[in-house]
């Protein structure tokens, strides 16, 4: 018992007493910290009191594939921050390389009685990828809601950026530095999103016959990024538009490598602005995701499943915003 105490008080960062105060049910403990502790106990796996157990339903699973983007980080802070608001507590599951599957994570949850899931960048993002746990969700009757493009028939409201306009914007702004060889780095075949992208981008290059397009795939990794991109550097592309601003930066790293400049003989364009994109060597032009509205969008249509109400069957489409900075340059003159 002992052990327990100082194990939660920990987690949850409270003394002890506080922690046995809120065990036994009395008085002089603030809400905030009430469900910290209570988060605590769930997260390392210990039994409530009986007389806690029904109050889990506060609890709110949110499944990201990792935490090395920036843009996942981004995204947790903005879905906490709107689920402390609701009096939610998240439990935030990271997945990595050879760890804890998506599937392993949900029955983790389930077992936790937790009210709802968030999804993102998880397995429903890749057409060919095992969906049977979203099924089984869906079957129990479990509130989800997934971040971005997903395959469809999930059964679940999905908010999403637009990646149509993202690639539209990306794009003229290439052709309007006067680049006519463009390339695309985005992911595997079977990466939802990127479809869509790929998509947009064939559109887009019909109305300028004069832009020839390019496309390389890789993981979503830096080290994926740099093979792929040297390829598209190699057959003389001048501007590269990237699915992601991971991508993009494994794309500065391989035109270097190449003995090539960027923005100088190289244009890059990235996805998702996350925050340290102004302070990398040039500072990225990237397309930004507006993830603050986003978070809380997704946290309003979870409520509202909580809540019995009927939410949007449509996909939610959020605006992004093209930012310019020191990536791209006026394409290098022949």
């Amino acid at each position: 018992m002992t052990r327990r105490l100082t194990e939660v008080a920990k987690k949850a960062g409270v003394s002890e007493a506080t922690v046995s105060r809120v065990l036994n049910g009395r008085e002089g403990v603030s809400e905030a910290t009430r469900a910290a502790v209570l988060t605590a106990l769930d997260v390392l796996g210990y039994e409530r009191p009986s007389k806690l157990r029904g109050e889990r339903a506060r609890l709110v699973g949110l499944v990201l594939p990792e935490l090395q983007n920036p843009i996942f980080p981004a995204l947790a802070e903005a879905v906490t921050g709107a689920l402390v608001q609701r009096s939610l507590s998240p439990i935030l599951c990271a997945r990595t390389i050879g760890g804890v599957s998506e599937t392993d994570f949900l029955e983790m949850l389930l077992e936790h009685q937790v009210s709802g899931v968030i999804f993102a960048g998880g397995n429903y993002a890749m057409a060919d990828a095992s969906h049977d746990h979203y099924r089984t969700l869906r079957e129990r009757g479990l509130p989800a809601v997934l971040v971005n493009a997903g395959v469809e028939g999930l059964g679940f409201p999905c908010v999403s950026t637009d990646d149509a306009v993202a690639v539209e914007q990306a794009f003229a702004h290439l052709v309007s530095l006067g680049h006519q060889k463009v390339g695309a780095l985005l992911g595997p075949e079977d990466h939802v999103p990127s479809r869509r992208k790929l998509d947009a981008l064939m559109a887009a290059a019909k109305g300028s016959p004069d832009v020839t397009c390019d496309v390389e795939r890789a993981s979503f990794s830096m080290e994926g990024a740099r093979p792929a991109a040297t390829r598209l550097a190699e057959r003389g592309v001048t501007g590269i538009l990237c699915a992601s601003d991971v991508l993009a930066l494994g794309a500065v790293r391989a035109v270097r490598r190449l003995g090539k400049r960027v923005p100088q003989d190289v244009s890059i364009v990235g996805f998702d602005d996350s925050a340290i994109m102004t302070c990398t060597d040039p500072p990225l032009t990237t397309v930004r995701q507006p993830i603050e509205a986003m978070g809380q969008s997704v946290v309003d249509l979870l409520v509202q499943q909580m809540e019995g109400v009927g939410v949007p069957s449509e996909e939610l489409y959020f605006e992004p915003e093209l930012v310019v900075r020191g990536s791209t340059a006026p394409a290098p003159r022949t």
